[in-house]
């Protein structure tokens, strides 16, 4: 691909995708190699060689201690980093938040934005339910004004890095929403500050299991009535639906590059192997069927790619592109999950095991199809935007309206 050609790629650019993969081949890998498993802690060392780099600042400000870059070299990054650990790619967009920190007042944008390019002030997000994922209208998370302070009540789940987060963000309803049409009025934001390796008053976390995404937990939480000052509110009281929906595209775009940095390292780590294993007195790489494999992994990985630069470039223009950036979220996971299973079929017995890295690329790339929206999400969302918003989902909005009891 000539790289030029397409004006994405300056030379700016292509110095700092290579020093992140230069970082992650010599930083990241053999760390994740070593230590991924359900027990396992990205170490602290490494969260500081990571600030060191400049990577918990990539999106902030300049005047308040970042890189003052855009979602394209952000991504370029995070790719990198996930082609060695999709977690320390992940652990690095706790500290970017531009759609959380453009809502701040100035005043404490000043107060913790210098913190959080340090790798001082990192953020879990606290947005799903038990009963609510899709359908963020729904949250049932209550919180009542007590005079300076608010009172927060309610359950939320798929809180990762809850236990080692300086600051939760939590999203929780204020006030009912006013119609069927409408129900994504009346939810708010919190920050609530917090010890790392602990949990504020008034709060419970319970670790969930899981298959995947190692390197830290992700909990289950309960909230009896968590305190939190009235200054902590993020951006108007009953709109952060709306604050929600300006950092999608930014989002989707970050888990496509992790989705295509996970398909990335098992194509290489399919051919370095190819090239080693003999079957029949010949590397299996010599045959017809290894070599047609590889050859569509190594595309669909590249037309992913390219669709990421588009919609970077297009986020980083501040031209609306939510239909793209769904395409590139849908196309880019579901493309992971094929690469990656494709390169466990050609590593065979090999590829079963915990010795190879493969293995991990491909729990891992499973869960790029479900966070950040699920790939039927992202279906509906393009669907929309293609045909028009469908009798069945304003059908289904109504219905749900009607069960929370908010039109009574």
């Amino acid at each position: 691909m000539n790289e030029e050609g397409l004006g994405w790629m300056t030379e700016e650019r292509r110095m700092i995708r290579d020093a992140a993969r230069e970082f992650t081949m010599k930083e990241v890998l053999p760390l994740a190699n070593e230590l991924d498993g359900p027990d396992a802690e990205i170490p602290m060392s490494l969260r500081q060689k990571l600030a060191d780099m400049g990577y918990f600042g990539i999106l902030i400000p300049e005047e308040y201690g970042g890189m003052g870059l855009g979602y394209f070299e952000y991504c370029l990054i995070c790719e990198q980093l996930s082609r060695g650990w999709m977690s320390v790619a992940s652990i690095v967009a706790r500290a970017q938040g531009g759609w959380i920190q453009s809502s701040m007042p100035e005043e404490m944008r000043r107060r913790h934005l210098p913190r959080v390019v340090l790798g001082e002030f990192l953020s879990a997000v606290a947005l799903s339910e038990p009963d609510t994922g899709s359908d963020l209208a729904s949250i049932s998370c209550r919180a009542v004004r007590d005079g300076d302070e608010w009172v927060l009540t309610g359950n939320k789940y798929w809180c990762t890095f809850a236990d080692g987060a300086d600051y939760l963000t939590v999203f929780a309803r204020t006030a009912p929403p006013p119609s069927a049409d409408k129900r994504y009025l009346g939810l708010s934001c919190f920050l609530i500050e917090k010890e790392r390796g602990s949990f504020p008053a008034g709060m419970r976390g319970m670790p969930i299991p899981k298959i995947g995404y190692f390197g830290w937990k992700t909990f289950e939480l309960a909230l009896d009535g968590v305190r939190v000052p009235a200054s902590n509110l993020i951006g108007d009281e009953g709109k952060a639906f709306l604050l929600m929906t300006k950092g999608l595209e930014g989002a989707r775009a970050h888990t496509a590059a992790r989705a295509i940095g996970l398909a990335q390292g098992a194509l290489e780590d399919a051919i370095a192997y190819a090239g080693e294993r003999r079957q029949f007195g010949l590397p299996i790489a010599e045959y017809q069927a290894i070599r047609f494999k590889i050859a569509t992994m190594a595309t669909e990985i590249e037309a992913a790619r390219q669709l990421m630069y588009y919609v970077c470039g297009e986020i980083d223009s501040g031209r609306r592109c939510d239909k793209e950036a769904s395409m590139v979220k849908l196309f880019a996971s579901e493309m992971a999950e094929r690469v990656t299973s494709e390169a466990m079929q050609i590593l065979g017995g090999a590829g079963y095991t915990k010795l190879f890295a493969v293995e991990r690329y491909w729990r891992d790339a499973r869960l790029t199809k479900i966070f950040e929206g699920t790939s039927e999400i992202q279906q509906r969302i393009i669907a929309t935007h293609l045909l028009g918003k469908s009798e069945v989902e304003s059908m289904i909005a109504a219905r749900a309206f009607d069960k929370s009891g908010a039109a009574r």
